[in-house]
């Protein structure tokens, strides 16, 4: 009589099933045979079906991606992204390594939007890469052919119309001898025969395109005086402009480029502008030209932020006052909080529940909509604080420099000092009140108790909190930005930097151009110098605390 599938009986109650009995190390019989190991099963019919469909949808997708690097010539991306997308594919379609299918999109994201993103700004550091240097060198002569343009004398007028294809504007011409062109800011001229043409012979509509009326020209004007149209792919043949939507004349470069000496030279001046190895042309005075391109510059940056006059001093008061700002933050945010969470503590205080709820309704705030709403009561003309409750004084709580960053420090300690309470709380309440009750027994005084056993003890939990807080407020970009934008400014300086800019605040006007022109990669170099000095400061602290695990 053949044996039956032990895999088709369910277990019964205080029988082991087979899978069980292979577990336990148990035998059937008379135990001189060991139960069959359990079958691996296939994935089920639609388990199958939505991974094959779902690693189709990414697959289109990282086509479509590699498709893209490809056609802009981005090797090294396009060999990165490649192996990507077939390490995915592995992981997904091999068997078993089910931890690698759970932590792949993880590790994934973390690599493209952390580890990736601080790579590039740590390479942005090492270039130039700003405003006017933002690509390549043969990007830069091509915009510099563009912009440095003049009305080509005795140019011959041509006809225009203009046209709209979807949200773009186009030209059509209609040059001396009759023939009908039609080009954009991106498109080169291109001859279209199958235009239409009035009476006169002028080319005024193009099938599948709009023609637009006198009305529509003047008011989409200053759309339209910015098209100039290439003659052709070489930018030395110069374009077309219209300053009418009626008529259109040809203008060429200012600036003739010749390859074979790598220079520019003024057709009016003959003054000659050569590559000065720093990413621009530049004559003999060194004077530059506006478009220039992305180069590495080594540590430039780097010693441009301790040397440059107009970045030096500044930068100079900028770091202390981070140091200032960052150290009082966090010793007033823990005093006050510590202050409040042992007030709030007490066993026999009536509605502390109520109280503790209201002291922690700053830290339920975002952080920039409270420094806009405290940037108006401290405002120096209408603020409430000003013309309420001092009778209309005009006091600089915002532009003095000592009372902006005395304003700025309030203003933090009442947005940050909820978090220390709700920390420093949930410590208190973990003390063990034997320790408490005993050190009293032995006639020491509260305070006593509290700075030798309740402070040491709070420490050696609230320590590591108290350095991240200092990380966190080093880099508190939203108060300093939202109550005073850094101000009030500095005299000594060309660039936006005040008496309450930090770090994080001077890198981000730097990097976006506030008071001068963009320069990501001096902007880089000073998020760096803050990544260094942050990470110094939080590992001598670290290890500064190990001390306290001394403490029993």
């Amino acid at each position: 009589m053949p044996k039956p599938d032990l895999r088709e009986l369910p277990a019964t109650q205080g029988q082991p099933s087979p899978e069980q009995s292979v577990g336990s190390g148990a035998r059937t019989g008379s135990g001189a045979r060991p139960t069959a190991k359990p079958v691996r099963h296939p994935d089920s019919l639609k388990g199958t079906i939505l991974k094959v469909v779902l690693l189709g949808l990414v697959d289109a997708f990282a086509v479509y991606i590699l498709m893209m690097l490809f056609l802009s010539q981005s090797w090294p991306a396009l060999a990165v992204s490649s192996l990507v997308v077939l390490a995915i594919n592995w992981i997904y379609l091999r068997k078993g390594g089910l931890p690698a299918k759970y932590l792949a999109p993880g590790v994934l994201f973390l690599l493209v939007f952390q580890v990736l993103v601080v790579v590039f700004s740590g390479y942005i550091a090492f270039t130039n890469y700003g405003d006017g240097h933002n690509s390549t060198k043969e990007d830069a002569i091509s915009a510099i052919q563009m912009t440095a343009q003049k009305r080509v004398p005795d140019s011959p007028a041509y006809k225009a119309s203009v046209l709209t294809k979807g949200s773009n504007f186009y030209l059509l011409f209609t040059d001396p001898s009759g023939k009908a062109q039609l080009g954009s800011s991106e498109d080169p001229l291109t001859e279209v025969p199958e235009a239409g043409k009035d009476s006169t012979g002028k080319a005024t509509s193009l099938p599948g395109y709009q023609t637009l009326k006198f009305q529509e020209i003047v008011a989409n004007q200053q759309e339209i005086l910015k098209i100039t149209v290439p003659v052709s792919d070489d930018p030395a043949d110069g374009t077309l402009r219209t300053a009418d939507g009626s008529t259109a004349y040809q203008f060429k470069p200012a600036l003739n480029y010749d390859a074979a000496t790598d220079t520019f030279t003024d057709t009016d001046t003959g003054t000659q502008y050569r590559d000065n190895g720093k990413g621009a042309f530049a004559d003999a005075n060194g004077e530059t030209l506006a478009t220039g391109w992305k180069i590495d510059v080594g540590m430039d940056n780097f010693v441009r932020a301790f040397t440059d006059p107009s970045l030096r001093g500044p930068l100079l008061g900028v770091i202390l006052w981070t140091f200032t700002f960052s150290i009082a933050s966090v010793a007033l945010t823990f005093v006050m909080g510590l202050f409040l969470a042992i007030t709030f503590n007490r066993e026999d205080l009536r509605g502390k529940k109520a109280y503790r709820i209201l002291m922690i309704l700053p830290y339920a705030f975002p952080a920039f909509l409270s420094g806009l709403v405290w940037s108006g009561i401290l405002n120096p003309e209408f603020g409430w604080l000003n013309q309420t409750l001092l009778g209309g004084a005009n006091i600089g709580w915002l532009t003095d420099p000592v009372l902006a960053k005395i304003s700025v420090l309030v203003v933090n300690v009442w947005l940050g000092f909820p978090y220390m309470f709700l920390v420093c709380t949930g410590a208190l309440q973990s003390l063990p009140s034997e320790i408490d009750e005993a050190a009293r027994m032995d006639g020491a005084s509260a305070w006593r108790v509290f700075r030798s056993i309740k402070l040491p003890l709070l420490l050696v939990s609230v320590a590591p909190l108290l350095i991240s807080s200092f990380a966190f407020n080093f880099n508190n970009f939203n108060v300093i930005y939202m109550l005073t934008g850094g101000g009030p400014r500095f005299a000594d300086t060309d660039r936006d930097i005040g008496s309450t800019d930090i770090l994080i605040t001077l890198v981000y006007k730097v990097a976006f151009g506030q008071g001068t022109g963009r320069d990501y990669g001096l902007a880089s170099a000073l998020a760096i110098i803050i990544f260094i000095i942050v990470a110094t400061i939080s590992a001598i602290s670290f290890k500064q605390t190990k001390a306290l695990e001394d403490v029993n």
